[in-house]
Formats: C-alpha cells, structure tokens, sequence
C-alpha cells in the first residue's frame, strides 16, 4: 500500500518500520507538530520510532532545517549589525559557568554575541537560572530590546522566544516525558534548529563526557559532536565542537548564585579557576578565528586575555546586565545584591587521603535536592543554594580541608546534602593523574 501523506500515521508507520523520510514528508509532519494537528500520541509515536529506528543524515538535516522553519529567523546584518555574531553552546554540565564569562570576552573582541540559553535540566544548571539570581535581569525579551541590548553591550544572554524554532518546544516537552531524549538525532534537530534561527555567523559546541554529561562515554560525545558539526555544514553554518570532560565539575561553585559570583572573580581577575579557564579560552579561541577576527589561534588567545585582563570584559558584562534590569553595581557589589543562604558550612571526607573519582552528577543532584534546580516545569527556585570550593581530582583532603562548603536553606537539608557529597567523591590513598580536560576539536567531514 503507497504511503498516503496525508495520513500521518502512514508516516509514522513508515518510519517505525524502518524506512526513510523524504524532506517533504518530514516537513508536513514538523508541521503537524507546530500547528498541533498532529495529536500528542502522534508525536509521541514519532519521537520514539526515531529514537529506536535513528536517522539518516539526510533526514536529521532535513528535520533540523524544517524545525528552524517553523518559527521565525533572525537576521543581523540587514539590521545594521557589521561584526561577526558568534555562539556557544554546551550539552550541559556541573559547574558550567562558561557562557557568563565567554560572552562578554567574545563581545570585547569585536563581535557581537546574541546568546539564547536555557534553563536547567536535570542534575545540570541552567545559563539563564544562574542569571536570574541577580536582582531585576529579565531573561524574557523581544526582538527590539535583544537588539539594543547587544548594541549596547555587544553581547545578551537571554532566553530563546517563543517565535523560534516552536517545534522544538513542543516535541522536546513529549521526548522528555517518553524516555527519548538520548537520541542522537533527535538532540541535534533541537540545538541546531534554535541555533539556525538565531543565525550566527559561527558557532562552536561544547559536548561534554563523563558522569555528569548527557553523553558518558567518549564514544557517545564523539557521535554527538560529529552529526552537530556536520549538519550545521549542511545549513550553511560554520561549526566546530570541543568535546571536554565532565567528571568533575567544572568551575570550583555548583548552583546559581555562587556561580554568578565565580563569573564576576573570573571576569575581574580576582580567581581564574585553571580548568574554567582552559576551556573559556579554547572555546573562544576557535569562534575568532572561524569568524576571521583573529589570524590563528595564539592571536585568538592573546587577544581573549587581553579583553580580560584590561578590564573590558567586564565592562561588557555590568553593561549587560544594566540594559536588562540588573544592578548599576553588580560588578563592584556583588554581595549586596546576589543572594546568600543562610545556613553556610564546610563538608569533609571521612578518612584523609586524595580525591581518585568524583560523581559529578551527583555533585549536580545534591544542588537540585537543596532547591537549586527543579524537579518539575515550571517549579520554582532557590537561587541562594549550592556548593563552593568544591575539590578538585588529585587534590588531598584532610580534616582542615573539606570537600566543599554546602549553601543551604537550613540545617537539615546541609545535612542531606553533606552525606550526598561525601558519597559523591571516592578517597584514595595516593594522588591520581589528572584527566586531560578537551579531548578533542571535531570539524565537519569535508
């Protein structure tokens, strides 16, 4: 029997069988998931006959592009935007600050930086539940304001509208509810899709690997990182993914506010967390030169230092974040104005020895139980929570060095959460090698 296709169900028949999707069918069916027409179940169906099934590059070329279509598409440069727009994107972490720092170091360089982040999801922190810890920054703004933002700072963080990529929106909310989001496909049809629509000039992807990524193993990254660079070569957008470790967290702070205060230490010089720094530089470093404002990766770094250490990055941050409701002073007092839990203490190990592992998702969970992340949409959060000084792999920890210092709500969840790290890091009683931090620049397949 031909497929009919007009019937959606054909279509879903079709691919649960095992067959390929034309272009044209994959379109009327990202249709069907904008305007609603097709049902839940349907797109439910859907989802998990690509998950089991997969796709054909193609077809998740074809599914990215359709998804990017079915909402709006901004332009920059027939707005009068005349430097390069860059983005960064990260498959989300424990202690991923990168994009608060990156912004800024990228917009002080000469380019212009719309960044459309997220919230948390699961056990990782969110980009834009980090901002909101500081007093007045709206994350939900027009087109017209993004665009005086970023003439203004020359970078914003903010959130992706609702006018972009709207199939996404929805058939992420089913994956996550139908056991589909680990696939391949599937989660390189919805970054790529959003990121299409906010049409960079180039974009570099962060996939990380080990316990607290999506991804765990390098081989899964890899395949990630492979079909984001290579799809994004196919829709025209030059594209390049650093695949970093994820086995530790990342920044020494773990939840939103602390990790805005490790942002601003980062952006004025007062700490630079050497990991932290590895991967903002590296990152930063391959969007100068696919942009062409740096020659080559030494001038790319030169020039990444010099806009942090004459100051004007952070300039570009406190700009931000006065065009978008912040304080005038958040930069220079940030005490006064982020929050701070009330119950503030250390965590230590229960025998002395060196840090041989570290459970980074639960590093991440243990935030998620104080209040910091959420358990369900729309749930609030407790911006004040978290962990700082978190140890690191290698370091040695005694009973004059603790584990972390837990920000808590009260007494006991400190307690909940002090026996959660404790479990989460495994003592050993020699120092271990440290594990390499980027594993790999993967470019699109010629």
């Amino acid at each position: 029997m031909p497929i009919n296709a007009s019937l959606p169900q054909e279509l879903l028949r079709k691919k649960r069988m095992g067959g390929a999707l034309s272009a044209a069918e994959i379109s009327e069916l990202v249709t069907g998931i904008t305007d609603g027409s097709l049902k839940d179940a349907q797109v439910g169906a859907l989802a998990m006959a690509i998950c089991t099934r997969g796709m054909s590059a193609a077809e998740t070329t074809a599914l990215t592009l359709a998804m990017r279509d079915s909402g709006q598409v901004l332009e920059w440069h027939a707005a009068g935007f005349d430097a390069p727009i860059l983005d960064k994107h990260s498959t989300g972490g424990v202690g991923d600050l990168v994009s608060l720092a990156l912004g800024p170091m990228l917009a002080a360089c000469g380019a212009y930086v719309p960044m459309l982040s997220g919230r948390g999801l699961g056990h990782t922190g969110g980009t834009l539940d980090k901002l909101e810890a500081i007093p007045g920054y709206q994350v939900e703004v027009g087109l017209p304001q993004l665009r005086d933002v970023l003439r203004e700072a020359g970078v914003a963080i903010v959130g992706a509208g609702a006018d972009l990529a709207p199939a996404d929106r929805r058939l992420y909310g089913i994956r996550d509810i139908t056991g589909t989001v680990e696939s391949i496909a599937l989660i390189s049809a919805s970054i790529l899709s959003k990121k299409l629509a906010a049409h960079p000039d180039a974009l570099v992807l962060d996939i990380k690997t080990g316990s607290g990524a999506l991804m765990p193993t390098l081989a899964a990254a890899r395949e990630l990182a492979v079909s984001l660079v290579d799809i994004a070569a196919r829709a025209g957008l030059p594209a390049r993914a650093l695949i970093s470790d994820m086995n530790q967290a990342l920044a020494p702070s773990v939840g939103n506010a602390l990790e805005v205060h490790c942002a601003l230490r980062y952006l004025r010089g007062d700490a630079r967390p050497a990991r932290l720094h590895q991967l903002t530089v590296q990152l930063g470093a391959e969007l100068l030169c696919m942009a062409g404002i740096a020659s080559d990766a030494a001038d790319a770094q030169h020039r990444l230092l010099a806009a942090l250490d004459s100051g004007a990055a952070a300039l570009r941050f406190a700009r931000m974040v006065v065009a978008l409701g912040g304080p005038l002073d958040l930069l220079e007092n940030a005490d006064k104005h982020l929050p701070i839990a009330p119950v503030i203490g250390p965590v230590f190990a229960q025998c002395e020895g060196w840090i041989g592992a570290v459970d980074a998702r639960a590093l991440g969970l243990a935030v998620v139980g104080m209040g910091g992340g959420r358990t369900r949409p729309g749930q609030a959060i407790d911006y004040r929570v978290g962990l700082d000084r978190v140890a690191e792999l290698g370091s040695k920890v005694d009973a004059h060095t603790p584990l972390a210092i837990i920000h808590a709500a009260d007494a006991a969840a400190h307690a909940r959460a002090a026996a959660q790290l404790r479990a989460a890091f495994s003592i050993g009683n020699s120092a271990v090698a440290l594990p390499t931090l980027v594993y790999e620049c993967v470019h699109a397949t010629p």
